[in-house]
């Protein structure tokens, strides 16, 4: 039997305008969009639809998965708590990012994230998930044994994006050596001379094995269609790499000639909507705002706080005088599908999935009201 539910009296975030209307969802697909209200159908009160959002990155399932160090929750429960959140900030089709590499300082062990991949496949094959997920797999490249975590993965389908990550002091994320030493001397309390030994280990396996696991990875993500990401460019000689490679995602540049090199190039350009809707970067690097401002801004991520991702396209519509909430909603939906191939979502338009989220935004904070997936109600 045919199931249709018609949506009516809403304001429809379409990619090029906001048009008030109804739409009309029949099994599981966008069947038609009108200007006007009907007689019939579920009245949205005026409040907004916007097609279900499309995260490329968020650290959030490592998380839940290890919420205090050294704890390791239930993956299949890490896994539900996430989407649960996920889903409620009306994110519809996640990336859930599983870091791989390590060393004696950090890191996951290997095996680790490859069975939490193998518990999102059980999660989504007992129907336990909300939203669509995907593995994006986070590849410290500065890590002597990243093949070998990656090589767990060799194959597995659920795996879309691959970023090429160095988090070594002095250069791109860490060119501040004062942001650094805040996040590995002071939070870890480590003295001095230990510090010291820990800047100069990391620098050496950077110098050592970053630019040949680099071009491993790159190679085996284009031999299986896999959309590859560069992390924290800084330079435009990191950005020439990534063209070199075929990376399709800048995330997080850290200059302004990164950000609009990599663009230029054909890149989309990743901010984080933390970076929005606080003012700036939390590492002390360049302000989303400001890559809005000069154009080059394709796509955000909510990275660490999931319902940042629906509250900050409101925030540059409301800052930012030639950018509409139309095309700030981009940023989240259209976007971020495009870049990763998923060509059946992202946009509210007739035959693309009924991936769908009602908000409701009068100041300030906007708020879920209710999301579908493929037409069904989710949260």
């Amino acid at each position: 039997m045919t199931s249709e539910t018609v949506f009516t009296n809403a304001r429809l975030v379409l990619e090029d305008r906001v048009m008030s209307g109804s739409l009309v969802v029949r099994d599981g697909i966008i069947a038609g969009i009108d200007e006007g209200n009907t007689s019939r159908g579920i009245d949205m009160d005026g409040d907004y639809i916007i097609p279900g959002l499309v995260e490329l990155h968020t650290d959030h399932l490592e998380m839940h998965y290890s919420p205090r160090p050294g704890v390791r929750w239930n993956a299949i429960s890490a896994i539900q708590s996430h989407d649960a959140q996920i889903a409620a900030s009306g994110i519809t089709t996640v990336f859930d990012c599983l870091r791989l590499g390590s060393d004696a300082d950090d890191g996951f062990k290997i095996g680790e994230m490859r069975a939490v991949s193998d518990a999102l496949a059980e999660a989504r094959a007992q129907d336990r998930l909300r939203a669509d997920h995907y593995v994006h797999l986070r590849c410290e490249v500065s890590a002597s044994d990243v093949l070998d975590h990656f090589a767990d993965f060799q194959a597995d389908s659920q795996v879309r994006i691959v970023s090429l990550m160095d988090h070594a002091p002095g250069q791109r994320q860490f060119q501040s050596m004062e942001q650094y030493t805040l996040y590995f001397k002071i939070k870890r309390g480590l003295t001095d001379d230990a510090f010291a030994g820990f800047v100069a280990r990391r620098q050496a396996a950077s110098a050592r094995y970053s630019d040949v696991h680099r071009k491993a990875l790159a190679e085996a993500c284009a031999d299986r269609g896999i959309t590859v990401a560069s992390h924290d460019d800084a330079t435009l000689d990191h950005v020439a790499e990534a063209i070199d490679l075929g990376v399709k995602l800048a995330e997080f540049p850290t200059s302004i000639a990164a950000a609009k090199a990599s663009h230029r190039a054909g890149m989309s350009v990743m901010m984080g909507a933390p970076n929005v809707v606080r003012g700036g970067s939390h590492s002390g690097n360049i302000a989303a705002t400001d890559l809005a401002r000069a154009g080059v801004l394709d796509v955000l991520s909510s990275d660490y706080v999931p319902l940042s991702l629906i509250h900050a396209p409101f925030v540059l519509a409301d800052e930012i005088e030639d950018l509409d909430l139309a095309a700030a909603f981009r940023l989240v939906t259209a976007t971020p599908a495009k870049t990763v191939g998923l060509d059946d979502r992202g946009s509210l338009v007739t035959g693309k999935r009924a991936d769908l989220v009602r908000v409701r935004r009068d100041s300030g904070v906007p708020v879920v009201r209710s999301v579908w997936r493929q037409g069904e109600r989710v949260a």
